[in-house]
């Protein structure tokens, strides 16, 4: 997304901030339907946001907008001064933690204000706290999960406190599928932690709230989600169950994203359990259902909240790869260009990749890379992410290790997160 030049650049130059938010919805290839359930607000006030030109605006639905389609503050006449309080200590755990709490609070807070305000139980409720999940996603690229899950942990407390006081059957539907969200980012920073236990109860709170909700998409996303987390824990057998019950729930209609999703989970967990051509098979039909998805250009289904493409696809065959000691798989020409972005996810594929250069006999290589991950794992201690590394450790057997081994060994030597 451009925000420093063309035409978003311009509406905010001309003072039009409705026409930045409808460029940036669009370019996130949201409706505006969806942009209204997130903020609260019905499909025609976010088209006559959209239209107001360079008349006054709404502070409050500015800072929504801003806060669930990434914009500069700036470009919508907002200043935005939290940056520079957090960074004050940002050496201080518990202080971090409690600005991340206030930060995140501070973008829903409007949208819980109107909610109360105009007394909506259609839904605005919990449309505002899943901006508030969301909001702690985006934080989860750039924060330890140590720092954020205390704050997300209060933000579930918050849901089930709400939800307890809804007035019918609805709305209490509607908040079990907001807390299922939650609930589901919170097992995966216990995933990232390297705490598999919290995780799996955090998953399995996903999945009996999904169900509450009575949307079988979401119950099939969250079971799927566990799915993976098994695949990747070295439960194949588990994980591929688990995928089944997805696809049972799933039925004959669901959108493509799903399928494609699904194919991927599957893929991993044929990989865990040894079985190549299935995983082959499924990473196939990943990849097409992925590559119809992309032709399509159709806006996200909720739950799915990133945008599944043909590049995860090739991320997914390199953890496959890696998992079935595959090289071919793993070094693939296009692996390394999708070494970008998330800077956690990014060091779990690098880890992969140092698994494939280790499973051709090319331990130098295997293990410069494995450094520069461990180096983002320690970042961010991600007990994820050093599990991992050691991982990749244990698969080399050797006597009389090279010296980038030995430097190896010494780094991780002591590292409990």
């Amino acid at each position: 997304m451009d925000f420093q030049t063309g035409p978003i650049r311009d509406a905010s130059r001309a003072g039009d901030y409705g026409r930045v938010i409808e460029l940036t919805r669009k370019g996130r290839q949201m409706t505006q339907a969806a942009l209204g359930q997130a903020l609260g607000l019905s499909q025609s006030a976010v088209s006559r946001l959209e239209k107001r030109g360079s008349a006054s605006y709404s502070t409050d639905v500015l800072t929504a907008a801003v806060a669930h389609l990434q914009i500069p503050p700036a470009l919508v006449g907002l200043a935005d001064g939290r940056a520079a309080q957090a960074k004050a200590r940002d050496d201080d755990p518990m202080h971090r933690r409690t600005v991340l709490g206030g930060a995140v609070a501070a973008m829903a807070a409007p949208i819980l204000a109107a909610v109360s305000d105009t007394h909506d139980t259609t839904g605005g409720q919990a449309a505002a706290l899943r901006l508030t999940t969301s909001a702690y996603r985006r934080l989860d690229g750039t924060t330890p999960s140590r720092d954020l899950a205390d704050a997300v942990e209060g933000h579930i407390r918050l849901i089930q406190t709400i939800t307890r006081t809804a007035n019918s059957d609805a709305d209490r539907a509607r908040l079990a599928a907001a807390g299922s969200e939650a609930a589901s980012f919170a097992g995966w920073l216990a995933w990232d932690k390297a705490d598999h236990g919290s995780a799996r109860s955090w998953y399995g709170g996903a999945i009996k709230a999904a169900r509450t909700s009575q949307n079988a998409l979401l119950t099939a996303y969250q079971t799927g989600t566990l799915a993976q987390f098994e695949a990747y824990a070295g439960n194949g057998v588990e994980a591929l169950n688990l995928a089944r019950r997805a696809r049972r729930v799933l039925g004959d209609q669901h959108p493509v994203v799903a399928d494609a999703w699904l194919s991927s989970v599957e893929a991993l967990g044929h990989a865990t359990a040894g079985d190549r051509r299935r995983a082959d098979q499924s990473l196939t039909a990943s990849r097409t259902a992925a590559e119809a998805l992309t032709a399509d250009q159709e806006p996200l289904p909720w739950p799915w909240v990133f945008s599944f493409t043909p590049d995860k696809v090739a991320a997914c065959r390199a953890t496959c790869g890696a998992r079935l000691g595959l090289p071919d798989w793993v070094l693939a020409e296009d692996v390394e260009a999708l070494t970008t972005g998330h800077a956690k996810q990014r060091a779990l594929l690098v880890l992969d990749i140092a698994a494939g250069h280790l499973a051709a006999g090319r331990a130098e290589a295997a293990f410069a890379l494995a450094s520069r991950a461990l180096d983002i794992g320690l970042h961010y201690r991600s007990g994820r992410i050093v599990e991992r590394a050691r991982a990749v450790r244990r698969s080399l057997t050797t006597t009389s290790p090279p010296k980038v081994v030995r430097d190896f060994d010494e780094r991780l030597h002591g590292v409990y997160l």
